[in-house]
């Protein structure tokens, strides 16, 4: 009786072994099954959205699956990237992050929903984008020296408006008040489209914007565009001058988003999207497309990516450690 047990348990393990390893020799499922979803964490009609509303049909063509975009803007992309941490991990679920929530709020909210270094994977920046500092048409403010000089005669009087707390126009406000030493009153926005219509109506004395939402009302002459933040000259603007040429010198600041994914997610989904993604980033046609919309796109690798992710990480939170900003 205790032979026959014994070979009872030991043909059980056999099969057992055999099962485990026909499962892993089985074909895994195709990927994509379905069609994916790529969370954009602003709202319909800025930049980002845009980009993304360009490259979802062509990496949709490429991966044989419909890419769905879904809006999910708010807390400075929490929000949407909230979203993501709790989606499953199978590569049916992007976002689209920027220097909000993936680099910056963790200084600047006491308490964050979700990990960005820890509960993502990068699959690769999209685009580079950079802001411009402008005021009305009508205002008294027709230089940065200007600005500057009537926020240090009058601190806190002069009213900033940017596209939302924790965005990266937001923190390009942080790093001016930081690098001039001067008291400027923020006003947070949802989004750059509403600032840009307070700037143009006088409601607000000034606007931190992202190139694309504003370019078409700086050469319509409907607001004065007074500096980029970038660290060269705009084609499309080529006689405004960067912050650093209009004096605040060695500064420097410009958006950025790009594509991630869940951290479970396996490592032959993420590298066929970063494959995909980047045949995508380089096609001359999503190239035009994206530079019409003031973009200019900017592929990396997943490695690359992260790597940059990391090193925002650590140069917002000294602007954000230094300039004393939180958020509740």
């Amino acid at each position: 009786m205790n032979r026959f047990v014994r070979a009872l348990a030991a043909g059980t393990a056999v099969a057992s072994i055999a099962a485990a390893g026909l499962a892993q020799n089985a074909p895994q499922p195709a990927w994509p099954s379905k069609p994916i979803r790529m969370i954009v964490t602003f709202p319909p009609g800025g930049s980002a959205d845009a980009t993304v509303r360009i490259v979802a049909p062509k990496l949709g063509e490429r991966l044989g699956q419909q890419v769905v975009v879904d809006n999910r803007p708010g807390a400075g992309g929490n929000i949407g990237l909230a979203a993501l941490a709790k989606s499953d991990a199978d590569g049916h679920t992007l976002a689209v992050g920027a220097a909000g929530g993936l680099a910056a709020n963790g200084a600047l909210y006491p308490k964050m929903p979700f990990d960005a270094q820890k509960d993502f994977v990068p699959i690769s920046l999209l685009a580079h984008i950079t802001f411009v500092l402008v005021v009305p048409p009508t205002s008294p403010i027709r230089s940065v020296a200007d600005l500057i000089s009537q926020a240090k005669a009058e601190p806190g009087k002069i009213s900033v408006g940017h596209g939302g707390n924790g965005t990266a126009m937001h923190l390009s406000v942080q790093l001016l008040k930081l690098m001039a030493q001067v008291d400027l009153t923020e006003i947070a926005y949802k989004g750059s489209g509403p600032v840009a219509l307070d700037v143009i109506g006088g409601q607000v004395p000034a606007g931190m914007l992202d190139l694309p939402s504003v370019l078409q009302q700086i050469k319509a002459g409907k607001v004065r565009a007074l500096a980029v933040t970038g660290g060269a000259r705009l084609a499309q603007l080529p006689d405004v001058p960067t912050l650093a040429e209009a004096g605040i010198r060695g500064y420097e600041s410009t958006g950025w988003f790009g594509v991630v994914a869940t951290a479970a997610t396996p490592p032959a989904v993420v590298a066929r999207l970063e494959s995909e993604l980047r045949a995508v980033l380089v096609d001359p046609e999503v190239i035009a497309g994206a530079r019409a919309a003031g973009v200019e796109l900017s592929p990396t690798t997943s490695a690359e990516f992260g790597r940059f992710i990391a090193s925002e990480t650590i140069k917002w939170a000294d602007v954000i450690k230094r300039s004393g900003t939180k958020l509740d």
